[in-house]
């Protein structure tokens, strides 16, 4: 439980950040690197091994508010403020691809996965989801060696005309499902409080789980069939799915604005104003 290292970036916010995939050459397994994104729409790619700063790109003109490495480590996914997308190698340091279909709406998560070949009637080596503010999720099958970027599908899921009593809406979150391969799972504003799970199969939502309130945050294990929900009322649920009977936990000062399970699935980490939690699963 000690600082081990520390970039600081004069002037400029860290909005958002991303550990590169652990690399399948062995001469690079002890090269570690975290890109992260910047109010002034800059991305940075830190080498944790040799403590400095690698690469520092402006794909963005607006604050990046999601970041995420392609699977193999090769690509950097960048989302912003104005709900532009950048598709940029951390190799050349070059932009390859802007998506503009999520434009006018912050971009709140990005995440990629391994997938079949054709596991979707289109070619590419990974899926890739982007979600939005407006409560939209937009799924991509891409091989960025060959320049094949798809739009597989595109979901958007309705809320209320005029929220009563809430400051500000909730996020808009999505993510692969690890145990479910092909379905994803939704959690933001809209009719009710629930966690919808979507089959990309089917083109429809299979699974509703009830939440007590609208989420704030939210991460899937990779280990187990387990999905832990942030609250802003203080509260971390944790539900194993199907139909599991929820355990919650206050312990939070403020709402929890992230958690995230460990690669192992054994841990997980939730944070809130002025407090980073990490709990143990037992069993």
């Amino acid at each position: 439980m000690e600082l081990v290292v520390q970039f600081q970036v004069l002037n400029q916010s860290c909005q958002c950040l991303a550990w590169k995939p652990h690399p399948i050459v062995a001469e690079e397994a002890e090269s570690q690197h975290i890109v992260a994104g910047y109010s002034d729409g800059t991305v940075r790619v830190f080498s944790v091994s040799r403590t400095e700063m690698e690469l520092k790109m402006h794909p963005h003109a607006t604050a990046l508010t999601a970041i995420a490495y392609s699977t193999d480590g090769e690509m950097i996914l960048s989302g912003g403020k104005d709900g532009l997308v950048a598709v940029s190698s951390p190799r050349t340091g070059m932009t390859i691809r802007v998506l503009a279909d999520h434009r006018g709406a912050p971009i709140s998560v990005l995440q990629c996965t391994r997938k079949q070949y054709r596991d979707f009637g289109v070619e590419g080596g990974e899926l890739w989801l982007a979600a939005s503010s407006d409560r939209r999720v937009s799924v991509w099958a891409s091989d960025w060696l060959k320049d094949k970027c798809e739009l597989l599908d595109w979901l958007s899921f309705p809320a209320p005309a005029s929220p009563e009593g809430l400051g500000s809406l909730p996020p808009s979150l999505a993510a692969f499902c690890p145990w479910e391969h092909g379905t994803l799972v939704y959690v933001g504003f809209g009719m009710q409080k629930e966690a919808l799970f979507y089959s990309l199969r089917k083109k429809q939502v299979v699974e509703k789980i009830s939440l007590p309130y609208f989420a704030t945050s939210l991460s899937l294990s990779p280990a187990a069939r387990f999905m832990a929900v942030g609250f802003s009322e203080r509260l971390l649920r944790l539900l194993r799915c199907p139909a599991g009977i929820p355990q919650d936990y206050a312990g939070h000062d403020d709402a929890v604005h992230l958690c995230r399970f460990a690669p192992a699935g054994r841990r997980l980490l939730t944070a809130s104003h002025s407090a980073v939690l990490l709990w143990e699963l037992a069993g």
